[in-house]
C-alpha cells in the first residue's frame, strides 16, 4: 500500500492498487463527525474522484467504531439561526452522494446517528459481525438530519426505519443484513480483506460502465418504475458506443480476460 501525499489530522488516506481508502481517525471520540473531519473526508473524496488510477473507494473507521455519530459537543451551542444560516450538515456531508466512482462503507463497531447516515450515503455497506447501527437522535431532542429518515427508510422499509428512528435502539449486523441495510456480514478480522476484495473487483472493470451502472441503480430511488426502466434502457444503449463494450464481448467470445481501455 502507498500513502497519498496529502496530510490530514482526522483521517488516514492511502491507496491499495486501484482502490482509494479513507479511514476515519478520531479514536478518542469514537470517530465522531465534527466539521474538520467531514471537511477532510470531502477533500479526500474529491482527490480520489480526480485520480484516474483510482476506480473504487472504501470508507472505514476503527474496530470499535465506524463513527459514533455527529460531534454533540460541537453542535450543543448552536441555535436555530446558526444551523439555518450555515445550512448545517449539508456541504461536505453530501460529497459522498455526488461521487461518480463507487464508495463502499466498511463498518465495524458503532455506526450511530451521523455515522449510520454517512454509511448510508455510500453505495454499499459491508459490515463486520461486530457492527451496530442506530439513529439515536430522538434521545437528544432532535431528529436525524443527514438522511436518516430518508435513506434508511428506502433501505429497510417504513416499519424498521420507524423503529430505529423513534426508539433510538441499535440493531446488530445480522439484523441489518436481514433488513437490507448491508450487503454482506463478515468476521471482524476479515472486514478490510473482504471489502478490498470487492473494491478491487469493481476497480478492475470498465470505469465508464461502472459509473453508468451506479447512476442507473441510483435512479431507481429517484423516479417511477417506468421512467427508471427508460433511463436504464437508454443507458444500456449508450454502452454500445464504448470501446470497452466491444472489447468485453469479444473477450467473452474468445474466452479470455478483457483489456479495458476505460473508454
Amino acid at each position: 500500500m502507498s500513502a497519498t501525499a496529502a496530510a490530514y489530522e482526522n483521517i488516514q488516506v492511502e491507496t491499495d492498487g486501484a482502490v482509494g481508502i479513507i479511514r476515519l481517525d478520531r479514536p478518542k471520540a469514537y470517530n465522531a463527525l465534527n466539521a474538520a473531519l467531514v471537511d477532510e473526508v470531502g477533500h479526500a473524496l474529491r482527490a480520489f474522484e480526480a485520480d484516474d488510477t483510482v476506480g473504487c473507494m472504501v470508507l472505514t473507521g476503527s474496530e470499535k467504531a465506524f463513527a459514533a455519530g455527529a460531534d454533540i459537543k460541537e453542535m450543543q451551542e448552536k441555535s436555530y439561526a446558526d444551523v439555518q444560516r450555515e445550512d448545517f450538515i449539508t456541504d461536505d456531508w453530501e460529497v459522498l452522494t455526488h461521487c461518480r466512482k463507487p464508495v463502499i462503507a466498511a463498518v465495524a463497531g458503532f455506526a450511530l446517528g451521523g455515522g449510520c447516515e454517512f454509511a448510508l450515503m455510500c453505495d454499499m455497506i459491508i459490515a463486520a459481525d461486530t457492527a451496530q447501527f442506530g439513529q439515536p437522535e430522538v434521545q437528544l431532542g432532535i431528529i436525524p438530519g443527514a438522511g436518516g429518515t430518508q435513506r434508511l427508510t428506502r433501505s429497510v422499509g417504513k416499519s424498521m426505519a420507524m423503529y430505529m428512528c423513534l426508539t433510538g435502539d441499535k440493531i446488530d449486523a445480522q439484523t441489518a443484513l436481514q433488513a437490507g441495510l448491508v450487503a454482506k456480514v463478515v468476521p471482524a478480522d476479515d472486514l478490510m480483506e473482504e471489502t478490498l476484495k470487492a473494491a478491487q473487483k469493481i476497480a478492475g472493470l470498465s470505469r465508464p460502465v461502472v459509473a453508468t451502472c451506479k447512476e442507473a441503480v441510483n435512479r431507481a430511488y429517484e423516479t417511477t418504475l417506468s421512467e427508471g426502466v427508460l433511463f436504464e434502457r437508454r443507458a444500456f444503449h449508450g454502452t454500445f458506443a464504448l470501446e470497452d463494450r466491444s472489447e468485453g464481448m469479444q473477450a467473452f467470445i474468445e474466452k479470455r480476460k478483457p483489456e479495458w481501455k476505460h473508454r
